[in-house]
């Protein structure tokens, strides 16, 4: 027997349980990995509470993040072996493939070896950040050398994944957080710039920052009134990337500033990158990159033992973190 983590209906923190389940068998094309880590995501906290783009049948698993050691291989499977040291790339849908367990199975292709200086809880807390901020700054905006790239919500895990990917382009990664609280740790961490928007003008301080030209990419996860400030700060012909929908508030639509600049307002999901193998092939070799020459960090804000799903998810929903919370098995 295996323990899990399930939820029987829709709710808080407290509805998620640990039970114990038969342990996995793994398939054809399948990988079956004794889980020591798991990464939590704010999209984990949305399934649990039945607000997520998926609905589950209940009983349901979840869990988008993991790192472990392969325990058994279905046929067919080549690039990984027993004992091999993995991390997973998040699925499309955690229903069918949840991680948060001690022995999870998953196909070939979202198990990655990853290098040996990596633990196995930065590894859990790599893949969901690194690929979404990946593929919306390189991949969509083709972020370069001397862009202004705006960062919000830049204290989260894929906002500090931003700044680190921005900072190996060469690009001028200028964090907004609402608080002046994390301000030096964002600094410390690699932005260039930073903007406490519930203290400071935040347009004003934007084009003080970017000047004329403005910026060219804003990777956006609050929505919400920040739309109108954010968009007079772009540059001309330049694209803000919405991953998220953090505020409460409606989000206007600036109609004159997007004319009269020329801009491109785009939704996003890492799943346009998962769910397409050649454009995954390419994200993964950059992010590789970045781990092999030191300039991608996880950020870890604090760690939790399994038994602590419970406490993990509470503090997940605390909006205290700075970066990634993992859990350890």
């Amino acid at each position: 027997m295996a323990r899990v983590v399930r939820f029987h209906q829709h709710g808080g923190p407290e509805v998620l349980r640990i039970e114990n389940v038969d342990v996995p068998r793994p398939g054809s094309g399948e990988v079956r990995i004794r889980v020591k880590a798991l990464g939590l995501n704010r999209a984990e906290a949305l399934l649990r509470g039945g607000t997520y783009i998926e609905t589950p049948a209940l009983p349901s698993g979840l869990g988008l993040e993991a790192a472990g050691i392969v325990d058994a291989v279905g046929e067919g499977v080549s690039g990984v072996a027993p004992d091999d040291v993995v991390s997973i790339v998040p699925p499309i849908s955690m229903i069918r493939w949840p991680a948060y367990g001690e022995f999870v199975v998953f196909p070939e292709h979202l198990v990655v070896r990853h290098p040996p200086s990596l633990g196995f809880e930065a590894a859990a807390a790599l893949w969901m950040s690194h690929l979404t901020a990946y593929g919306a700054l390189i991949d969509i905006a083709r972020l370069q050398r001397g862009d202004f790239v705006i960062i919000t919500a830049a204290s989260s895990s894929v906002g500090l994944a931003a700044v680190q990917i921005a900072k190996l382009v060469g690009a001028i990664p200028v964090a907004v957080t609402r608080t002046s609280a994390k301000k030096e740790a964002l600094l410390e961490n690699g932005a260039a710039h930073v903007i406490a928007s519930a203290e400071e003008d935040l347009e004003g301080r934007l084009k003080e920052i970017a000047g004329p030209g403005g910026a060219r990419v804003v990777f956006d996860a609050v929505g919400g009134s920040i739309f109108v400030p954010l968009t007079a700060a772009m540059a001309r012909g330049g694209i803000l990337i919405e991953y998220g929908g953090l505020s409460p508030e409606p989000t206007p639509f600036p109609l004159f500033t997007v004319l009269g600049k020329c801009l491109t307002l785009r939704g996003y999901l890492v799943h346009e990158i998962i769910g397409d193998p050649a454009r995954l092939e390419t994200a993964k070799a950059f992010i590789h990159d970045g781990l092999e020459r030191g300039l991608f960090r996880p950020v870890i804000a604090r760690t939790f033992p399994f038994e602590e799903i419970v406490e993990a998810h509470r503090f997940l929903e605390s909006n205290q973190q700075f970066g990634k919370i993992v859990v350890t098995i």
